[in-house]
């Protein structure tokens, strides 16, 4: 959760006997941010001064990272929440690593003047006597907490017994969940240090055991480990996202409704969008009672995540309106409207091509809507195209459209194949040629004649194409093949 900052204010900066503070960057000056608290109150508390020790230019401080690394961590406006509590500020030259002591007697703290960072510059300490005042001080340049254990919870005047002895490290865990964090506890008191490590906490310290040259060194690797672990997180997170996303993506490819059906099915799906898995391009295929093989294959203009999402409707749609018993110009008719609904824009539109195979698998009706004519091979002849004259618009594009439905014969064994433009847009070298139906109707033949079938084919067909191509296509590609061998 964000961490609350009532508001933003000038933070001063105070003599250490060493040397004056820089100015923060992007804010007042020192003697300018004193005039300001002078302004509004009679007296400095002690708790809301900063002790600078030294400047320190942000790209050299401590924590390792670069103004590229910090830069790219976004900094949020309201609270120490954001990634800057345990990255370097980019936003100047010249901003110190900054150390917040949350302790009720700052005055009797084990805390030395000469903290150094690993390029022995001075650290800055700011000291806050209780969880409100944190809570204000914990502003973005804050890099590390450390904490007094022994502080009460918030809301008790003190720590009694049977109380959670490390509700205050909570507290400040959830109001500062970025920030790396370092408790003290009492000297013997390991038990407690080490819980406190378990609930979230870098590391822990014995107050009567502190020395400059050991807290210099606490510092700098509880803000290095919490940097690792955040760093750890977000790709663990990422890692997650990307895997919920694949299972999703594979859920939603169609499983063949074949079942009864001598004939064989492959499929070839690859997405035009960068570590994709799911583009525009569908297909799917299904047997209805009567024995009747029906197979789709169809391309919504663009390579989004909508257009995808759009073409998984769309194909679960047409599973639903063809066993249902919907074929040719009815069942296109109202995957137009289905489309019309659920599209983001009026001119998205998508190409569709069906095929409803008789169940003696010898003829079959072929529907085109704005989509290339599939292609045909026989062991007689030629691979060829089938006929296109017939070919409707594409859907979404003129309402009230008719889609007629023409027949064909396919013969006693033949080989037919569904592909989307994805096939034959790509180019040949590096001219501005492009493979197109003929092209691709030659290599099919050549593939044939080597003795490809089933997934070896449309494999080869996809890997040949992209090699023409110089490198992977920027569209979309879907393959189905269906076989009849008796």
């Amino acid at each position: 959760m964000p961490v609350p900052i009532p508001r933003q204010r000038a933070i001063p900066a105070v003599e250490s006997g060493q040397a004056q503070a820089a100015p923060a960057v992007g804010g007042p000056s020192s003697e300018e941010a004193v005039r300001t608290e002078d302004a509004g109150r009679n007296e400095a508390t002690p708790a809301e001064n900063d002790t600078t020790l030294d400047a320190a230019p942000a790209d050299d401080v401590h924590s390792g990272v670069s103004a590229t690394d910090a830069s790219a961590t976004s900094v949020s406006a309201t609270g120490a929440s954001s990634g800057a509590a345990v990255t370097a500020n980019a936003g100047g030259a010249h901003t110190p690593l900054t150390l917040l002591l949350i302790e009720d007697d700052p005055t009797a703290a084990p805390i030395v003047r000469d903290l150094r960072d690993s390029d022995d510059r001075p650290i800055r300490v700011r000291t806050a006597r209780n969880l409100t005042e944190a809570e204000r001080l914990l502003t973005d340049d804050v890099h590390c907490i450390l904490l007094d254990l022994a502080l009460p919870a918030p809301g008790r005047a003190s720590a009694g017994a049977g109380d959670d002895e490390l509700a205050v490290l909570r507290h400040v865990l959830r109001l500062a969940p970025r920030h790396a964090v370092l408790a003290l506890t009492a000297s013997g008191d390991a038990e407690r240090g080490a819980e406190a490590v378990r609930v979230g906490a870098q590391d822990y310290l014995f107050k009567d055991e502190l020395d400059g040259r050991l807290l210099s060194r606490a510092i700098r690797y509880a803000v290095e480990r919490k940097r690792s672990d955040t760093a750890e997180r977000r790709l663990a997170e990422g890692k997650l996202r990307a895997q919920e996303n694949a299972r999703l993506e594979r859920g939603l490819l169609p499983t063949p409704l074949l079942e009864g059906s001598l004939l064989r099915f492959a499929a070839r799906y690859r997405p035009g969008r960068s570590r994709a898995l799911l583009g525009g391009d569908f297909y799917d295929t299904v047997r209805t009672p009567d024995g009747t093989v029906h197979a789709m294959i169809g391309d919504v203009c663009g390579h989004g995540p909508d257009e995808a999402a759009l073409g998984v409707e769309l194909r679960i749609a047409w599973r639903a309106l063809t066993l249902a018993g919907l074929c040719g110009d009815e069942l296109l008719n109202t995957l137009q409207q289905v489309l019309e609904h659920e599209r983001d824009d009026d001119e998205i539109f998508a190409t569709l091509c069906t095929v409803d195979i008789a169940p003696d698998g010898r003829r079959a009706g072929l529907c085109l809507a704005g989509h290339p004519a599939p292609l045909i091979a026989r062991p007689d002849r030629p691979a060829r195209l089938l006929p296109h004259d017939n070919n409707g618009p594409a859907l979404g594009l003129l309402p009230g459209a008719r889609w007629p439905r023409t027949q064909v014969e396919l013969g006693a064994a033949w080989s037919l194949m569904m592909y989307t433009d994805g096939l034959i847009e790509g180019r040949i070298g590096e001219g501005r040629e492009r493979l197109g139906q003929d092209g691709m109707v030659e290599m099919i033949r050549r593939q044939l004649s080597e003795g490809l079938s089933g997934e070896a084919l449309l494999r080869a067909a996809v890997n040949e194409v992209r090699e023409l191509n110089g490198g992977e296509l920027t569209d979309d590609v879907a393959v189905v093949l269906l076989d009849r061998v008796p």
